[in-house]
Protein backbone atom coordinates (compact mmCIF):
# COMPACT_ATOMS: atom_id res chain seq x y z
CA UNK A 1 0.00 0.00 0.00
CA UNK A 2 1.39 3.41 -1.02
CA UNK A 3 2.21 5.88 1.74
CA UNK A 4 -0.21 8.74 2.22
CA UNK A 5 0.98 12.00 0.73
CA UNK A 6 1.94 14.70 3.22
CA UNK A 7 2.18 18.42 2.50
CA UNK A 8 2.18 21.61 4.50
CA UNK A 9 3.37 25.14 5.11
CA UNK A 10 6.43 25.38 7.35
CA UNK A 11 6.78 29.00 8.41
CA UNK A 12 10.12 30.20 9.77
CA UNK A 13 9.94 32.98 12.35
CA UNK A 14 12.31 34.50 14.90
CA UNK A 15 14.12 37.66 15.90
CA UNK A 16 16.47 39.52 13.51
CA UNK A 17 19.92 38.07 12.80
CA UNK A 18 19.37 34.57 14.22
CA UNK A 19 19.96 32.90 10.84
CA UNK A 20 16.42 32.30 9.52
CA UNK A 21 17.34 33.01 5.91
CA UNK A 22 20.54 30.93 6.08
CA UNK A 23 18.50 28.06 7.53
CA UNK A 24 15.81 28.24 4.84
CA UNK A 25 18.35 28.43 2.04
CA UNK A 26 20.10 25.35 3.47
CA UNK A 27 16.83 23.42 3.85
CA UNK A 28 15.63 24.34 0.35
CA UNK A 29 19.03 23.89 -1.28
CA UNK A 30 18.62 27.17 -3.19
CA UNK A 31 19.62 30.72 -2.28
CA UNK A 32 16.16 32.27 -2.12
CA UNK A 33 16.51 34.64 0.85
CA UNK A 34 19.22 37.28 0.94
CA UNK A 35 21.71 36.84 3.76
CA UNK A 36 23.87 39.54 5.36
CA UNK A 37 25.18 40.25 8.85
CA UNK A 38 22.85 43.24 9.14
CA UNK A 39 19.49 42.97 10.90
CA UNK A 40 16.20 43.33 8.98
CA UNK A 41 17.65 42.07 5.70
CA UNK A 42 14.51 40.06 4.89
CA UNK A 43 11.49 42.29 4.23
CA UNK A 44 8.99 39.94 2.56
CA UNK A 45 7.69 36.44 3.10
CA UNK A 46 9.78 34.35 0.73
CA UNK A 47 8.64 30.83 -0.14
CA UNK A 48 10.82 27.86 -1.02
CA UNK A 49 9.31 24.51 -2.01
CA UNK A 50 10.95 21.10 -1.51
CA UNK A 51 9.42 17.94 -2.92
CA UNK A 52 9.70 14.23 -2.32
CA UNK A 53 7.76 11.36 -3.83
CA UNK A 54 5.14 11.36 -1.08
CA UNK A 55 5.65 14.77 0.56
CA UNK A 56 5.91 18.49 -0.18
CA UNK A 57 7.28 21.16 2.18
CA UNK A 58 6.45 24.82 1.50
CA UNK A 59 8.95 26.82 3.55
CA UNK A 60 8.27 30.49 4.24
CA UNK A 61 11.04 32.81 5.45
CA UNK A 62 9.78 35.93 7.26
CA UNK A 63 11.24 39.26 8.43
CA UNK A 64 12.72 39.36 11.93
CA UNK A 65 10.38 40.23 14.81
CA UNK A 66 10.88 43.85 15.85
CA UNK A 67 9.22 46.85 17.42
CA UNK A 68 8.08 48.89 14.39
CA UNK A 69 9.34 52.48 14.02
CA UNK A 70 7.74 53.22 10.64
CA UNK A 71 5.07 51.80 8.36
CA UNK A 72 7.44 49.55 6.38
CA UNK A 73 8.48 47.80 9.62
CA UNK A 74 4.82 47.43 10.62
CA UNK A 75 4.15 45.76 7.27
CA UNK A 76 7.13 43.47 7.88
CA UNK A 77 5.69 42.50 11.27
CA UNK A 78 2.31 41.86 9.59
CA UNK A 79 4.04 39.22 7.43
CA UNK A 80 5.24 37.51 10.64
CA UNK A 81 1.78 37.55 12.24
CA UNK A 82 0.20 36.16 9.06
CA UNK A 83 2.83 33.41 8.99
CA UNK A 84 1.96 32.39 12.56
CA UNK A 85 -1.73 32.25 11.64
CA UNK A 86 -1.49 30.12 8.50
CA UNK A 87 1.28 27.65 9.42
CA UNK A 88 0.98 23.87 9.50
CA UNK A 89 4.32 23.81 11.33
CA UNK A 90 6.21 26.70 12.95
CA UNK A 91 9.99 26.64 12.80
CA UNK A 92 11.05 29.09 15.50
CA UNK A 93 14.70 30.04 15.09
CA UNK A 94 16.70 31.38 18.02
CA UNK A 95 20.45 31.27 18.58
CA UNK A 96 23.15 31.01 21.21
CA UNK A 97 23.83 34.77 21.09
CA UNK A 98 20.52 36.54 21.63
CA UNK A 99 18.75 36.92 24.98
CA UNK A 100 16.45 33.89 25.07
CA UNK A 101 13.36 35.80 26.26
CA UNK A 102 13.67 38.61 23.70
CA UNK A 103 10.18 39.49 22.39
CA UNK A 104 8.52 37.39 25.08
CA UNK A 105 5.06 38.07 23.64
CA UNK A 106 5.89 35.92 20.61
CA UNK A 107 7.02 33.05 22.83
CA UNK A 108 3.62 33.33 24.54
CA UNK A 109 1.95 33.09 21.12
CA UNK A 110 3.90 29.90 20.42
CA UNK A 111 2.73 28.42 23.73
CA UNK A 112 -0.90 28.79 22.59
CA UNK A 113 -0.49 27.30 19.11
CA UNK A 114 -2.11 23.99 18.26
CA UNK A 115 0.15 23.28 15.29
CA UNK A 116 3.55 21.59 15.85
CA UNK A 117 6.39 23.93 16.88
CA UNK A 118 10.02 23.08 16.16
CA UNK A 119 12.63 25.25 17.89
CA UNK A 120 16.01 25.53 16.18
CA UNK A 121 18.80 26.70 18.49
CA UNK A 122 21.14 28.03 15.82
CA UNK A 123 24.83 29.06 15.87
CA UNK A 124 25.99 26.34 18.26
CA UNK A 125 29.29 26.43 16.34
CA UNK A 126 30.15 29.70 18.11
CA UNK A 127 29.06 28.61 21.59
CA UNK A 128 30.11 26.13 24.30
CA UNK A 129 28.50 22.81 25.12
CA UNK A 130 27.50 24.02 28.60
CA UNK A 131 25.80 27.13 27.17
CA UNK A 132 23.97 25.05 24.53
CA UNK A 133 22.71 22.58 27.17
CA UNK A 134 21.54 25.46 29.37
CA UNK A 135 19.63 27.07 26.49
CA UNK A 136 18.13 23.74 25.41
CA UNK A 137 16.74 23.27 28.92
CA UNK A 138 15.40 26.85 28.97
CA UNK A 139 13.45 26.24 25.76
CA UNK A 140 12.18 22.83 26.97
CA UNK A 141 10.79 24.53 30.08
CA UNK A 142 9.29 27.37 28.01
CA UNK A 143 7.77 25.24 25.23
CA UNK A 144 7.32 21.71 26.62
CA UNK A 145 5.32 20.53 23.59
CA UNK A 146 7.92 21.70 21.07
CA UNK A 147 10.75 19.67 19.55
CA UNK A 148 14.08 21.43 20.10
CA UNK A 149 17.17 20.97 17.95
CA UNK A 150 20.65 22.46 18.41
CA UNK A 151 22.00 23.35 14.98
CA UNK A 152 24.35 25.39 12.83
CA UNK A 153 22.66 26.53 9.63
CA UNK A 154 25.96 27.96 8.38
CA UNK A 155 27.81 24.66 8.90
CA UNK A 156 24.69 22.62 7.91
CA UNK A 157 24.94 20.74 11.22
CA UNK A 158 21.92 18.70 12.42
CA UNK A 159 19.72 19.85 9.51
CA UNK A 160 18.93 16.22 8.58
CA UNK A 161 17.26 15.65 11.95
CA UNK A 162 15.31 18.92 11.64
CA UNK A 163 14.19 17.89 8.16
CA UNK A 164 13.07 14.44 9.40
CA UNK A 165 11.06 16.08 12.21
CA UNK A 166 9.37 18.42 9.71
CA UNK A 167 8.37 15.60 7.34
CA UNK A 168 7.05 13.52 10.27
CA UNK A 169 4.89 16.48 11.42
CA UNK A 170 3.39 17.33 8.01
CA UNK A 171 -0.36 16.85 7.72
CA UNK A 172 -1.76 14.31 5.26
CA UNK A 173 -2.61 16.40 2.19
CA UNK A 174 -2.06 16.57 -1.56
CA UNK A 175 0.73 18.76 -2.94
CA UNK A 176 -0.09 22.48 -2.92
CA UNK A 177 2.14 23.24 -5.93
CA UNK A 178 3.41 21.39 -8.98
CA UNK A 179 6.30 19.14 -8.02
CA UNK A 180 8.73 20.91 -10.38
CA UNK A 181 8.20 24.34 -8.74
CA UNK A 182 10.74 25.48 -6.12
CA UNK A 183 9.38 28.97 -5.34
CA UNK A 184 6.30 31.12 -5.98
CA UNK A 185 8.30 34.33 -6.40
CA UNK A 186 8.99 35.54 -9.95
CA UNK A 187 12.31 36.40 -11.62
CA UNK A 188 11.81 40.14 -11.11
CA UNK A 189 11.55 39.57 -7.37
CA UNK A 190 14.85 37.68 -7.21
CA UNK A 191 16.60 40.28 -9.38
CA UNK A 192 15.51 43.02 -6.96
CA UNK A 193 16.50 40.96 -3.90
CA UNK A 194 19.96 40.19 -5.28
CA UNK A 195 20.60 43.89 -5.96
CA UNK A 196 19.25 44.81 -2.53
CA UNK A 197 21.59 42.29 -0.91
CA UNK A 198 24.59 43.91 -2.63
CA UNK A 199 23.45 47.29 -1.25
CA UNK A 200 23.42 45.77 2.25
CA UNK A 201 26.91 44.38 1.71
CA UNK A 202 28.50 47.44 0.06
CA UNK A 203 27.07 50.30 2.16
CA UNK A 204 26.89 50.97 5.89
CA UNK A 205 24.87 52.85 8.50
CA UNK A 206 21.33 53.82 7.47
CA UNK A 207 21.86 53.52 3.69
CA UNK A 208 20.61 49.90 3.21
CA UNK A 209 17.54 50.58 5.35
CA UNK A 210 16.70 53.72 3.36
CA UNK A 211 16.86 51.90 0.00
CA UNK A 212 14.23 50.08 -2.01
CA UNK A 213 14.85 48.37 -5.34
CA UNK A 214 12.31 48.25 -8.14
CA UNK A 215 12.79 46.31 -11.38
CA UNK A 216 11.35 48.64 -14.01
CA UNK A 217 12.10 46.35 -16.94
CA UNK A 218 12.87 42.65 -17.25
CA UNK A 219 13.29 41.41 -20.83
CA UNK A 220 13.82 37.68 -21.23
CA UNK A 221 15.83 37.05 -24.40
CA UNK A 222 17.08 33.69 -25.64
CA UNK A 223 20.71 34.69 -24.97
CA UNK A 224 20.41 37.06 -21.99
CA UNK A 225 18.13 38.95 -19.62
CA UNK A 226 18.04 42.74 -19.97
CA UNK A 227 17.20 44.25 -16.57
CA UNK A 228 16.61 47.89 -15.69
CA UNK A 229 16.63 48.54 -11.91
CA UNK A 230 15.85 51.67 -9.92
CA UNK A 231 17.30 52.15 -6.44
CA UNK A 232 15.11 54.48 -4.39
CA UNK A 233 16.66 56.43 -1.52
CA UNK A 234 15.16 58.95 0.88
CA UNK A 235 17.59 61.90 0.54
CA UNK A 236 19.81 63.52 -2.07
CA UNK A 237 22.85 62.93 0.18
CA UNK A 238 22.07 59.17 0.14
CA UNK A 239 21.86 59.26 -3.65
CA UNK A 240 25.40 60.67 -3.71
CA UNK A 241 26.66 57.91 -1.41
CA UNK A 242 25.01 55.16 -3.49
CA UNK A 243 26.54 56.51 -6.71
CA UNK A 244 29.95 57.27 -5.18
CA UNK A 245 32.83 59.28 -6.61
CA UNK A 246 32.71 59.07 -10.39
CA UNK A 247 29.97 56.44 -10.13
CA UNK A 248 32.44 53.89 -8.69
CA UNK A 249 30.29 52.66 -5.78
CA UNK A 250 27.21 52.09 -7.94
CA UNK A 251 29.31 50.38 -10.61
CA UNK A 252 30.75 47.93 -8.06
CA UNK A 253 27.32 47.19 -6.59
CA UNK A 254 25.82 46.67 -10.05
CA UNK A 255 28.69 44.38 -11.10
CA UNK A 256 28.37 42.30 -7.91
CA UNK A 257 24.62 42.00 -8.50
CA UNK A 258 25.00 41.10 -12.19
CA UNK A 259 27.50 38.31 -11.42
CA UNK A 260 25.16 36.77 -8.83
CA UNK A 261 22.11 37.18 -11.11
CA UNK A 262 23.93 35.30 -13.86
CA UNK A 263 24.72 32.51 -11.42
CA UNK A 264 21.14 32.42 -10.12
CA UNK A 265 19.39 32.66 -13.51
CA UNK A 266 22.01 30.59 -15.35
CA UNK A 267 21.93 33.13 -18.16
CA UNK A 268 23.85 36.25 -19.20
CA UNK A 269 22.50 39.48 -17.67
CA UNK A 270 22.74 43.07 -18.90
CA UNK A 271 21.94 45.19 -15.83
CA UNK A 272 21.31 48.93 -15.88
CA UNK A 273 20.90 50.77 -12.56
CA UNK A 274 19.47 54.20 -11.76
CA UNK A 275 19.11 56.04 -8.43
CA UNK A 276 16.06 58.16 -7.58
CA UNK A 277 14.98 60.05 -4.45
CA UNK A 278 11.62 59.19 -2.87
CA UNK A 279 11.64 60.76 0.64
CA UNK A 280 8.46 59.12 1.88
CA UNK A 281 8.55 55.59 0.49
CA UNK A 282 8.83 53.85 3.91
CA UNK A 283 5.65 55.57 5.18
CA UNK A 284 3.58 56.01 2.00
CA UNK A 285 0.87 53.35 1.72
CA UNK A 286 0.61 53.67 -2.05
CA UNK A 287 4.37 53.27 -2.49
CA UNK A 288 4.56 50.35 -0.07
CA UNK A 289 1.77 48.61 -1.98
CA UNK A 290 3.65 49.17 -5.24
CA UNK A 291 6.73 47.58 -3.70
CA UNK A 292 4.70 44.59 -2.44
CA UNK A 293 4.60 45.37 1.30
CA UNK A 294 0.95 46.31 1.79
CA UNK A 295 -1.60 43.48 1.73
Amino acid sequence: MAAQHRAGFVNIIGNPNVGKSTLMNALVGEKLSIVTAKAQTTRHRIMGIVNGEDWQIVYSDTPGILKPNYRLQQNMLDFVDTAIGDADIILYVTDTVEKADKNEEYIQKLQKLECPVIVVLNKIDISTQDKVMELMQWWKDKLPKAEIFPASALEKFNLDNIFDAIVASLPVAPAWYDKDVFTVQNLRFFASEILREKIFLNYSDEIPYSCQVEIEEFKEGSQRYDIKAVIYVMRESQKGIIIGKGGAALKKTGTDARIEMEDFFQKKVFLTTFVKVDPDWRENRKELKRFGYEF
